[in-house]
């Protein structure tokens, strides 16, 4: 079973990046090709991909993930950039997360033609940065099909936070 081989492979850092945190390194998956490989045409099949008309991947790590996927399926793939990382007119807000604050911004421009999205990271914690993502694309009007995740932190609830499901491979 493909959650069992990622399982086998994670790193995890206690106390990174701070005191009480325990960090689950999905790196180690790209340097397994074929785990990688499998583990991307697993996401792809999702239903919320397959019903989504576009991508939004969360920067950074998200951004590995949503590509491949993107890719995969022929959808195209809008970025949730960090402050100062995209030009043009943007959609921003801020949001707390497990360790501290920031925010996102989507290009204006990259979502006015798609009306449905899944969004692609590699994990959901306490769900502030999805979270940041949803009231984006919800203040707009637009629709969000889901999340897909490689790995989701169960005890911090992050998926009580969102108002759309949630599909994840690994569960914590």
């Amino acid at each position: 079973m493909l959650s069992s081989e990622i399982d086998k492979i994670l790193d995890n850092y206690p106390d990174f990046p701070k005191d009480g945190i325990l960090f689950r390194d999905i790196m180690p998956i790209l340097r397994e090709p074929k785990i990688f490989k499998d583990l991307i045409e697993e996401m792809s099949e999702s239903p919320i991909i397959k019903e989504s008309d576009a991508i939004i991947a969360v920067d950074a790590r998200g951004f590995i993930f949503g590509s491949s996927i993107a890719l995969l399926t022929q959808k195209p793939i809008i970025a949730a950039r960090k402050p100062g990382k995209l030009p043009g007119e943007l959609i921003s807000k801020s949001y707390s997360l497990e360790y501290g604050k920031n925010s996102l911004s989507l290009q204006k421009k990259a979502i006015n033609e798609y009306d449905n999205f899944a969004i692609v990271d590699d994990l959901l914690a306490t769900g502030g940065t999805v979270k940041c993502i949803q009231e984006i694309i919800f203040s707009v009007k637009k629709n969000i099909a889901g999340l897909v995740v490689v790995i989701e932190l169960m005890d911090l609830l992050g998926r009580e936070k969102l108002k759309f499901n949630v599909d994840s491979i690994l569960k914590y």
